[in-house]
């Protein structure tokens, strides 16, 4: 299969990124496999290029581990990890909304369009893509650069648990939900109230992730 075949967006090691991701999620490369590049290349038909730059990316985001000289392995999805990453996630969040004070007008209806397009995206790679822009434009008055930097990372840290999230419609409208009652919220003039909101909407998510961990014998 051809690279032109499979993958079609501009940016094709972040395509194969969203695919070696989702293999490790559903168990197609199972837990402690080390990535054969070879091999993998040409099952997914793409060159070892975007590849490289696909496990160097998932190595950053903490999916795979690289030891030197040996290569890249499979990362175990583990309720201890996502705990640790998520619970300082439902902190960051909030946090920077705060700081970043009521949006304007503008702002709102944008954050409310994307919203809408959330509802009709087509798969969990886009819900996920999406959700992320939505938060980041929400706290994107945020003057803490820092914090701006991990809410990032932590996004980065949190997609292959998410991904499990958002296979699920249920997931996604609860998602859109809460979303709206964020806007709400924020166009009342009531900052504190959003930033709770905010804090419930992620915590929320984090309930149906660690049960399909526990599901699946993660420890």
């Amino acid at each position: 299969m051809h690279e032109s075949g499979r993958f079609r967006r501009q940016n094709l090691s972040e395509e194969v990124a969203n695919t070696v991701r989702q293999m490790v999620v559903d168990g197609t490369l199972q837990a402690g496999v080390r990535i054969n590049e070879v091999h993998l290349a040409r099952e997914l038909g793409v060159s070892r290029t975007p590849l490289r730059e696909a496990v160097a990316s998932l190595v950053r985001e903490g999916t795979l581990v690289s030891a030197p000289r040996i290569g890249a392995f499979v990362k175990p999805l583990t309720i201890e990890d996502f705990d640790q990453v998520y619970s300082i996630r439902t902190l960051l969040d909030p946090e920077a909304l705060r700081l970043a004070g009521l949006p304007r007008r503008e702002q709102l209806d944008r954050l409310h369009r994307l919203n809408e397009r959330i509802e009709t995206a087509p798969d969990p790679d886009s819900v996920i893509d999406l959700d992320n822009e939505w938060h980041l434009l929400l706290i994107k008055g945020c003057p803490n650069d820092v914090l701006l930097e991990l809410i990032c990372d932590f996004m980065r840290r949190t997609r292959r648990y998410e991904l499990a999230l958002m296979r699920e419609r249920k997931q996604v409208d609860i998602t859109i939900g809460m979303h709206g009652e964020i806007i709400a919220a924020l166009r009342k003039g009531e900052l504190e109230n959003a930033c709770e909101i905010l804090k419930r909407n992620m915590e929320v998510g984090a309930q149906p992730i660690r049960q399909w961990l526990i599901s699946k014998g993660s420890k």
